[in-house]
C-alpha cells in the first residue's frame, strides 16, 4: 500500500510517522516547508511524548513528484484544502482521499478533485517542535466512512482503517461518518475557540464554572443543528470534553486554534463555529453563541493587521 499524507504538519505527522513503520506500507509526505521536508527525509520523521516513533518518509515539496497512491489522508489546515487537493490530485486518481481535518465542508473541496472520497474524523494531537520532530501531545480513536456523495468503496474505508490500526492509531470503518465527524466538530467549535480567546488550556477552561457554562451552550447550539440534519452524533460530546480535561489525557494541552492565536495565524473558525452557524441558518436553527464566538475570533485576528 502506498499512502500519501498531504499536509505534514501535527496530526499529519502522527499518520505518516506511524503508517511508516509498517513493512507493507510506503509512505509519502507532502509539506510546503522545505525546513520540515529536508528535516524528515535527513533524518526520519520523529515522534516524542504519548509515543517515540521515528518513521522513514518520503516527503516533497514538489507535488509533481509524488507517485500514483492508493490513499491519500488530507490533514492541512481546513483553509489550505483547495490548493492542496488541487496540487496533489493526479496521485489519488486510481486511489481513496480521507479527509482527517477539523471542522466542516473539507470532503466537499476534496471530491471537486478526486473520485473517492472518505470522511474521517480523528482525536490524536501533537505540535511540531522542529522540522522533522513533532510532539505527540494526546492519543486517540479514528473513523472513517464513505463520503455520501463521492464515495470511496467501504472495501477501501475498511483497509485504510485496518493498516491505521496496524500503525497504532486505533480506527472503525463505518457506514456513516457523519456522526462522529460533528460530534468532533461540536467539541472543537465549544472548546477551541474559548481556548483561543482565553489563552487558557482545555483543562482550565472547564475547570472555570462560567467558560464551562459557555463551552455547554456552545455544544447546545451544535447538537440542535446536528438534529435538524437528521444526523445521529455516536456519543455526547459534553462526555468527550469532561474526559479531555482530565490531567492524565489533555488537561495541559493548548488547542490548535490557541496555538493559531499565539503564532498570529489564520484560524479555522470560519469552519467550526461558522460551519455550525452556516448550517444553522440553513435549517432554520438559532446560534447566537456561535455567531458570537466566531465574531470573536474574528475580531482576534483582525487585530493583527
Amino acid at each position: 500500500m502506498r499512502v500519501c499524507i498531504v499536509g505534514c504538519g501535527a496530526v499529519g505527522s502522527l499518520f505518516a510517522a506511524n503508517l511508516a513503520n509498517l513493512d507493507d506500507v510506503e509512505v509519502w509526505a507532502y509539506d510546503l516547508s522545505r525546513e520540515h521536508v529536508d528535516a524528515i527525509n535527513a533524518g526520519g520523521l520523529r515522534l516524542s511524548g504519548a509515543g517515540e516513533v521515528v518513521g522513514q518518509v518520503r516527503a516533497t515539496a514538489d507535488a509533481a513528484e509524488l507517485p500514483a497512491c492508493d490513499f491519500g489522508i488530507v490533514a492541512t489546515k481546513a483553509m489550505h484544502t483547495e490548493p492542496a487537493i488541487a496540487a496533489t490530485a493526479h496521485a489519488f486518481a486510481e486511489g481513496a482521499v480521507a479527509s482527517v481535518q477539523n471542522g466542516i465542508g473539507n470532503e466537499e473541496t476534496i471530491a471537486g478533485h478526486v473520485a473517492r472520497v472518505i470522511r474521517g474524523t480523528t482525536f490524536p494531537a501533537g505540535r511540531i517542535l522542529e522540522p522533522g520532530h513533532v510532539q505527540w501531545d494526546v492519543k486517540g480513536d479514528t473513523t472513517f466512512g464513505p463520503f455520501e456523495p463521492s464515495p470511496a468503496p467501504m472495501e477501501q474505508v475498511e483497509r485504510l482503517a485496518e493498516a491505521c490500526t496496524r500503525a497504532g492509531l486505533p480506527s472503525t470503518a463505518v457506514a456513516d461518518a457523519r456522526g462522529p465527524q460533528w460530534r468532533k466538530v461540536i467539541f472543537n467549535a465549544a472548546t477551541n475557540p474559548v481556548g483561543a480567546v482565553t489563552g487558557l488550556t482545555h483543562g482550565r477552561v472547564c475547570e472555570d464554572p462560567a467558560l464551562r457554562r459557555l463551552v455547554s451552550g456552545l455544544v447546545d447550539e451544535g447538537k440542535a443543528v446536528a438534529s435538524a440534519q437528521g444526523i445521529e452524533l455516536d456519543a455526547d460530546p459534553e462526555e468527550l470534553i469532561d474526559h479531555a480535561a482530565r490531567p492524565d489525557v489533555a488537561y495541559d494541552h493548548k488547542a490548535s486554534m490557541l496555538q493559531d492565536v499565539e503564532a498570529r495565524r489564520a484560524t479555522e473558525i470560519d469552519y467550526l463555529n461558522g460551519g455550525i452557524a452556516r448550517f444553522g441558518r440553513e435549517h432554520g436553527v438559532p446560534t447566537p453563541l456561535n455567531e458570537a464566538i466566531l465574531a470573536l475570533v474574528k475580531g482576534v485576528e483582525a487585530s493583527w493587521a
